[in-house]
């Protein structure tokens, strides 16, 4: 992580560098915090589901500095944190992660009525004054959003942080006094959770989630700061047998399904969605505003917790996972009578599938610019019925999707998994075409590994906006030519651009073409493009599938 000197206030690049060092350092103590997670379901996913969520965020944050082309003004602060809040709403996993959404949609808030009074009256306000009203307004949303609000949870974290960060404000000012107050506040209510929710006191642990906010507020000090605050880890006390029993013995079953969606509703209709939704199950927090909203409840009749939405308002990104507990908390583990070894492959497009699965691959299939959530690709790996799993996420955006999800099925249902990072399908083909079933599995995969590795990757696609990009400007329309993962080549005929791209593939060297065409390209383009790849390279084989994919009327892989 980039360290950077002290600063005098909390800007947009300081928020954007502030979302990356988060995601690094979540990404570190992902495990400890899932290992902390007892309350309110011990799933063991509370790091994973922050994690995800601020991938979201930043991933919304990192797209708003890159639609600004270099001679226009960057984005603001107001504009900054309005994309993080976005982000964290659209893409909030679990309860932990749609609470952190309400956290920074309330930061949100507050900064852009901030500005409108700055502007208003000509009197801008103090940095640290302004975080410090910032963080207060998080928490008090928070709480309002969740519909029993439990103490010793990460709603406590927050709110203690809000109140040191108002100490410090009052005290000093700075930005950088208030950071460190609003950090020292949470560790410190981090280590009273125990004492104020006795699920907590009897498993050893302190609340994952308000874990999660300490690693969150000391890379904010770090981006301010430019130190590396002390880290003091809070690992879980392994449970002793008679321990899992005192856990479980008083404790009313958990509902059996978490459900949660997004929601396009009026605001006025959401009091009564709340109503029933605490009716049907617990752990309730809705979130969001201006007509568009995140649900997230735990309950028995997931039918039911859908169907109040579509009374609501319109539902989408709906997710049902099943409530599985954790084996680590309730002493036994939940095994599967699985036996061989199976590939899960996720793929776009009905030809692909067909493909993959032909070659022996057992498909997730996923739509244009939508990733299989972690519980399908856990779902799949089970269906397999196999101990050992290679997994093919097929796509860059998928790895840490699959990584969770591989971590997921080992612990919780003993399957043995191992992702190959595939970034293409045209690596996945690679990877499959060197499966080996009667290998040792360590060796399989990383025979898989080496294939998709030595396989360069390329599609074609069509600009949907103009856009800056590393070949240059693009206008609506104009045909894409990308080479692992790059944009290189801009043109407006798709044969020409295909043959540049393919050309510029083979410079390199290369003995296998492999092309996949999309849903309706010409099939006659391929086989022109084969004739003149086959000129001067006589070595060069090809294959080519019919991949039926939407978005991308071509895709190429080199070996």
């Amino acid at each position: 992580m980039t360290e950077v000197g002290v600063l005098g206030e909390l800007d947009a690049p300081a928020v954007r560098r502030w979302c990356r060092a988060g995601l690094h350092q979540l990404g570190r103590a992902r495990e400890e915090i899932d290992a902390l997670n007892v309350y309110p379901v011990p799933d063991g996913d509370t790091g994973t589901n922050l994690f995800l969520t601020l991938e979201a965020a930043s991933a919304e944050v990192e797209e708003l500095f890159g639609d600004h082309r270099p001679d226009a003004a960057a984005p603001g602060l107001p504009e900054t944190i309005r994309a993080l809040a976005h982000g964290a709403l659209m893409g909030a996993r679990g309860n932990s992660g749609v609470i952190l959404s309400q956290l920074l949609r309330g930061m949100a808030d507050q900064v852009e009525a901030e500005y409108r009074a700055a502007l208003a009256d000509d009197n801008p306000r103090a940095s640290g004054a302004v975080l410090g009203r910032a963080l207060r307004r998080a928490a008090d949303e928070a709480y309002e959003a969740v519909a029993r609000p439990v103490e010793g949870t990460m709603l406590t974290v927050a709110r203690a942080a809000a109140e040191g960060a108002e100490r410090a404000s009052a005290a000093a000012g700075d930005i950088t006094a208030v950071v460190r107050g609003a950090a020292e506040a949470a560790r410190a209510a981090l280590v009273r959770t125990p004492e104020q929710l006795d699920v907590l006191r009897r498993a050893g642990v302190v609340d994952a989630g308000g874990r999660g906010l300490c690693v969150l507020f000391d890379a904010l000090v770090s981006v301010v700061t430019g130190e590396r605050p002390p880290r003091s880890p809070h690992v879980p006390v392994p449970l002793r047998p008679e321990t899992d029993t005192v856990l479980c013995a008083d404790t009313e079953p958990a509902p059996g399904f978490e459900v949660i969606y997004l929601l396009d509703a009026p605001d006025d209709a959401v009091p009564a969605l709340r109503d029933r939704l605490d009716r049907l199950g617990d752990s309730l927090v809705v979130v969001g505003g201006e007509g568009l909203w995140n649900v997230h409840v735990h309950v028995d009749d997931a039918g039911a917790a859908v169907e109040a939405g579509i009374e609501a308002g319109r539902p989408h990104r709906i997710r049902i996972t099943h409530l599985a507990v954790s084996p680590a908390v309730v002493g036994h583990q939940h095994m599967l009578a699985v036996t061989g070894r199976a590939i899960v492959a996720v793929v776009q497009g009905e030809g692909l599938a067909t493909l993959f699965t032909q070659a022996g691959a057992h498909v997730v299939e996923a739509g244009p610019g939508r990733a299989p959530s972690t519980g399908t690709l856990v779902d799949a790996i089970r269906a397999t019925a196999a101990r050992e799993v290679v997994l093919l996420p097929n796509d860059p955006d998928g790895h840490a999707v699959a990584a969770v999800a591989a971590e997921q099925a080992a612990y919780a249902y003993g399957i043995r998994v191992q992702v190959v990072p595939t970034k293409a399908a045209v690596q996945g083909i690679a990877a499959l075409a060197v499966h080996e079933p009667g290998r040792r599995f360590d060796q399989d995969v990383v025979g898989m590994t080496s294939a998709a590795g030595a396989t360069r990757y390329g599609a074609l696609t069509t600009a949907t906006r103009e856009a800056w990009t590393m070949a240059g400007v693009c206008q609506a329309g104009d045909i894409l030519g990308i080479i692992d993962g790059d944009i290189a080549v801009i043109g407006r005929d798709l044969a020409a651009t295909a043959r540049t791209v393919l050309d510029r593939m083979l410079a390199g060297g290369g003995e296998l073409v492999t092309l996949v065409t999309g849903a309706h390209l010409d099939p006659r383009l391929a086989d022109t493009l084969l004739v003149g790849a086959r000129q001067g390279r006589p070595e060069v084989d090809a294959v080519v599938y019919d991949g039926g994919q939407s978005v991308y009327p071509l895709l190429i892989g080199v070996e």
